[in-house]
């Protein structure tokens, strides 16, 4: 096997796999067990007002997140799955997680008009 820079590349993505699992995991961690809602739907750096009500959503989002990367993870690892699908199955995921990590921020801090004096 030649080292060129499509393996680099694919061991960089590999190797970003184990980092994403445990902040993710860690995160629905926190808001489980510890009940830390700091991280809560964050819009610029803040809470909502409620970070209880949304807390159950956050977790699940990051653990199903995280238990997804983890399968690829081992499945990379064992040899079932193959350059294809593990790449198209982690880039799919942590997109995903942006995108519901997105909209429940977004519907955690709604957008109220402001009153005319």
């Amino acid at each position: 096997m030649m080292f060129n820079v499509s393996i680099a590349l694919n061991w960089i993505l590999f190797l970003a796999l184990f980092p994403i699992v445990f902040f993710w995991m860690r995160r629905a961690w926190r808001i489980l067990i510890q009940r830390d809602f700091s991280e809560v739907a964050l819009r610029k750096g803040l809470p909502p007002e409620n970070p209880e009500k949304f807390a159950p959503y956050c977790a699940i989002i990051n653990m199903i997140g995280g238990f997804i990367i983890a399968f690829v993870i081992v499945g990379v690892l064992m040899g079932v799955l193959d350059y294809a699908t593990w790449t198209a199955i982690a880039g799919s995921t942590i997109w995903m997680k942006f995108i519901f990590d997105f909209i429940l921020s977004r519907n955690a801090h709604p957008i109220v008009p402001k009153k005319k004096a």
